[in-house]
């Protein structure tokens, strides 16, 4: 399960930068958490001043990490913010470093999302504090996946009341954005297509 991955990942994020560096290049060292070797990472991808642009909030550090979960390796980047649940987090899902055909997370991506009008990812958003999680990722795995138009080659938002990501597939790796805030779903969606097109445009 794709939720699963997600949060066995999340919990590598624990290598921590300086707020205020902006550039990609600068950011990639973060990544290095010395568990996993990740070609791709997250902190690269999006800067920590496009993030509080989009999202509306004061970003006031960023931390990634990368985890591997069999053929693939996630990498993961949290922007903490100033405002009360407003943080995000971006998470790239790649081939491992192994990697013999270079597609596993296309085709995972593939077999996860066949029938994805009928099923849900399940992973709810990631908030520190939020005490609404388990309740969110509940409402979340009952909710079918809602396609999403305008980003990458293909694209799905799962959400509920309390939050919601959206995962978006591009060549042999996808990513998931997750934002928080007491926006609706549509304005969500929005930012993390906002964001996803920032990430997307600088995948190698």
């Amino acid at each position: 399960m794709l939720f699963v991955i997600l949060c066995v990942a999340c919990k590598k994020a624990d290598e921590t930068s300086s707020p205020g560096a902006s550039s990609p290049v600068e950011q990639k060292a973060v990544e290095q958490s010395g568990r996993v070797e990740s070609a791709i990472a997250a902190c690269s991808l999006i800067t920590s001043e496009e993030v509080a642009t989009i999202q509306k909030a004061t970003i006031t550090e960023f931390k990634g990490g990368a985890g591997p979960s069999g053929s693939l390796v996630m990498s993961q980047c949290y922007y903490s913010a100033k405002e009360p649940n407003m943080s995000v987090s971006l998470a790239v899902i790649q081939p491992s470093p192994g990697s013999r055909t270079g597609s596993e997370a296309r085709d995972y991506w593939e077999e996860t999302m066949r029938g994805s009008s009928e099923q849900s990812l399940g992973e709810t958003q990631r908030e520190d504090g939020d005490e609404k999680s388990k309740k969110g990722e509940e409402e979340e795995k009952k909710n079918p996946l809602k396609k999403v138009e305008g980003v990458g080659e293909k694209a799905f938002w799962s959400g509920n009341r309390f939050g919601g990501a959206l995962y978006v597939l591009k060549g042999d790796v996808f990513i998931r954005i997750s934002v928080g805030g007491p926006d609706n779903e549509e304005t969500k969606i929005e930012k993390s297509k906002g964001l996803a097109e920032k990430a997307l445009g600088r995948l190698p």
